[in-house]
């Protein structure tokens, strides 16, 4: 049996204006078999339960799709089997998900039950300890991030010019007529959103092992000014015109902006690499994005753009600092639940909904 890749992304984004949200994304109800939307707060065992349902589907042949958490990558916030048309998704906050087709789609599953919470009344003041500062944690890396992404956009702006646009749109045209040729009486591309990359409090990653798994064919963008959307966007209206599926990866750091593009169907993909995230492997092709810009407008800026750089660079270290202590508190608060929660029980929860799901095959 051919292994299957192994698939993951972010559907949250510690983003500047807060926490960005693509849940809505996770599966449409309309065209979903199951959705079960777990319910629990911390270290009730749902990253749990989801990583042995996933581990069950792999076993018997099925694409699984992790769905990772922004504010620790470690831990799963949701789980996607395309070809049962079914999902696992944490329903807390902040990305909390509420049925839209209840009992007939959706389906809640009560992870509290696996709570001893006799144990946990006589823990509450650790607990509510615990819960001290982890909000104002997340409040100042906002504010960090936010401002990063000023002085970032800073930067943008001065080397965006209208010259500079229309070019990487000429390019996009080539690349088109060279590497996605339209199909014949072809209905156009589904688009999927997704997050390929996140701001987490171990630093800025990007999951380019998904795009690997899926995508022989990388062109990697050489990018450290945001430039990349301006090329991407074109190649997105014309692959999902050409009736290619795409996956559609904005930027955590700018989520109305492009950052990357998987069209799995050619094997081929665009990947924004930068500074803070390069791209391990060896492209198909490489873009220096960077040289696009108008040399007279570089050297003109120079001093701006080197000042902006720093500055900008500074308040996202701090912001992630502030996320790297927010999940300093929330590992002390799982450290508290832990000890009182029946995995026993959340095995056997896990058992039954897997059993559940392949009886829809």
């Amino acid at each position: 049996m051919t292994a299957l890749p192994h698939i993951e992304y972010f559907l949250g984004a510690n983003s500047p204006t807060g926490f960005y949200s693509l849940y809505s994304h996770l599966l449409p109800p309309e065209k979903a078999r199951a959705i079960y939307i777990l319910k629990g707060g911390p270290g009730c065992g749902k990253s749990t339960l989801m990583r042995r349902i996933g581990a069950q589907m792999e076993k018997e042949g099925l694409e699984t799709e992790y769905i990772l958490c922004s504010g620790d990558p470690d831990s799963l916030d949701a789980l996607v089997l395309p070809q049962l048309s079914v999902a696992l998704v944490d329903g807390t906050a902040p990305h909390v998900v509420e049925p839209k087709y209840p009992g007939a789609v959706e389906r809640y599953v009560n992870m509290g039950d696996c709570y001893d919470k006799a144990a946990l009344w006589d823990l509450r003041g650790e607990i509510m300890s615990c819960m001290e500062g982890y909000k104002g944690c997340y409040q100042r890396a906002y504010r960090c991030l936010g401002a990063s992404a000023e002085l970032f956009e800073d930067q943008r702006s001065v080397l965006l010019t209208q010259a500079l646009s229309d070019k990487l749109a000429k390019r996009a045209r080539g690349i088109l007529l060279r590497e996605i040729p339209k199909r014949k009486a072809a209905d156009p591309g589904q688009v999927r959103q997704r997050f390929l990359g996140a701001v987490t409090h171990r630093g800025s990653l990007c999951l380019f092992d998904t795009a690997l798994a899926q995508c022989p064919r990388i062109y990697e963008l050489s990018d450290s000014f945001g430039l990349a959307h301006e090329l991407l966007i074109h190649l997105l209206a014309g692959a999902a015109a050409g009736g290619y599926d795409v996956v559609a990866c904005p930027d955590p750091m700018a989520p109305d902006r492009l950052a990357h593009l998987l069209l799995p169907q050619l094997g081929l993909a665009f990947l924004t690499s930068t500074p803070a995230a390069p791209f391990p492997e060896k492209p198909y092709r490489r873009i220096q994005l960077d040289a696009a810009a108008e040399g007279e407008v570089l050297r003109r800026n120079r001093p701006r753009l080197r000042f902006a750089k720093k500055v900008s660079a500074a308040l996202l270290a701090e912001g992630i600092d502030c996320l790297a202590q927010a999940k300093a508190i929330h590992d002390n608060l799982e450290a508290v639940y832990n000890p009182h929660v029946d995995f026993s029980l959340v095995e056997t929860m896990a058992n039954n909904i897997a059993g559940e799901i392949l009886s829809f095959r």
